[in-house]
C-alpha cells in the first residue's frame, strides 16, 4: 500500500444461507496452472457429497495456507495438540 493511504474498508454481505455453514469430513484437491479446486465431502458410508466446492488463485492458496497454519498453532496452544483423523475408509469415485 503506497505511504498515506488509509486502508478501505469493505463491508462484507453474508447471505442467510450460508450463515449455519456446511460439515466436510474429507477433501480433494485439484489444481490447474491458474487454480486451486478444493471439494469439501460429507462421507457416510455407503456413499458420500460433495458440500462445498472452492476455487481460489495460486496466490489465495498461499495466504489460505498461512492463515490455516497460523490458527492451528494458536488452538494447540490453547488446546493442546490436534491428533490427526483417520480417514474415511473407501475409494472416493466422482
Amino acid at each position: 500500500m503506497p505511504t498515506g493511504q488509509e486502508p478501505k474498508e469493505i463491508k462484507i454481505n453474508f447471505p442467510q444461507e450460508l450463515q449455519g455453514g456446511v460439515y466436510s469430513n474429507n477433501m480433494v484437491v485439484s489444481h490447474t496452472k491458474e487454480e486451486f479446486i478444493l471439494d469439501f465431502i460429507m462421507v457416510a458410508p455407503p456413499a458420500g457429497a460433495v458440500t462445498a466446492r472452492v476455487i481460489v488463485s495460486p496466490g489465495h492458496m498461499k495466504r489460505i495456507l498461512a492463515a490455516l497454519s497460523d490458527n492451528i498453532s494458536k488452538y494447540e496452544k490453547t488446546f493442546g495438540t490436534i491428533q490427526i483423523a483417520e480417514e474415511p475408509k473407501g475409494k472416493i469415485l466422482s
